[in-house]
């Protein structure tokens, strides 16, 4: 089986790389699920349901979220309603949507994507080590393919839920800090690991906000309207490579694509 995660998608530029660059992926690796993270889709910060449609009109199967889930108000609507949007399952009991959910691909197999939280240097959650274990375990009663998309923003967070889920898990996956980076590996039971994914978005800027706006806010330490920045665009992630019948990852492979705007 084969999936393909894509990093935070950002703005309108974001939407566009989707548009453009996804049915080339799809030729090429002929993935069985999409899943991408769409917490930034609506103008940078949130989603919306014409937002969320664009992106599942464009080949996304499974859009997952992360602290800026709520930044849009239709979001509360949007997340009880759409059941291939899942939201970060450490939210507190009562919290529209879901955090997990199993999805069918081809020959009646599931796909299990669980969607957490960090919370270094992010709201406090409930506790992602526990409950991430926990959820892989009720999953595995459906399927052994189970992918976590693990929105945090430390590093150290993120490797430590990748070993701790070592065996359990066929991925996880970091998404968040929208920079890609080079530890994509295969742990020791069978997970398929990386720090993060990667943005889906302006190249040129500073996680997708135009450069000089982020650069005179650390200068002055002065509030500022961040504002989606131009130019060329990029769509980042991951190929995931995983036996059905163990769960365990084969492979990872980062892939990093342009477009003109």
């Amino acid at each position: 089986m084969r999936i393909l995660m894509i990093g935070d998608v950002v703005g309108r530029p974001g939407r566009k790389a989707v548009r453009e660059v996804l049915p080339a992926l799809l030729q090429e690796h002929r993935p069985d699920l999409v899943i991408a993270n769409g917490e930034n889709a609506a103008g940078g910060n949130g989603i919306t349901p014409d937002t969320a449609g664009e992106l599942f009109a464009s080949g996304i199967d499974v859009l997952t979220m992360g602290n800026h889930v709520w930044d849009k108000r239709e979001a509360l609507t949007l997340l009880e309603e759409e059941e291939r949007i899942i939201r970060p399952a450490n939210y507190p009991p009562g919290t529209p949507g879901r955090g997990y959910n199993l999805f069918e691909v081809k020959e009646g197999l599931k796909v299990g994507v669980i969607n957490l939280s960090g919370r270094v240097f992010l709201p406090p959650l409930e506790c992602p080590f526990r409950l991430g274990k926990q959820l892989a375990e009720e999953l595995r009663a459906e399927t052994r393919v189970i992918i976590v998309d693990f929105h945090a923003e430390a590093t150290s967070e993120k490797v430590a839920l990748g070993w701790h889920l070592d065996g359990l898990v066929s991925a996880v996956v970091g998404t968040h800090t929208h920079i890609q980076t080079a530890d994509a590996r295969v742990l020791p039971g069978g997970t398929a690991y990386i720090t993060d994914v990667g943005m889906t978005g302006p190249r040129d800027s500073v996680l997708g906000v135009k450069t000089e706006i982020i650069v005179h806010k650390f200068l002055t330490q002065l509030p500022a309207r961040f504002e989606i920045a131009g130019g060329v665009i990029q769509l980042e992630g991951v190929i995931l490579d995983i036996d059905p019948s163990t769960g365990r990852a084969a492979g990872i492979q980062r892939v990093q694509h342009y477009c003109n705007p």
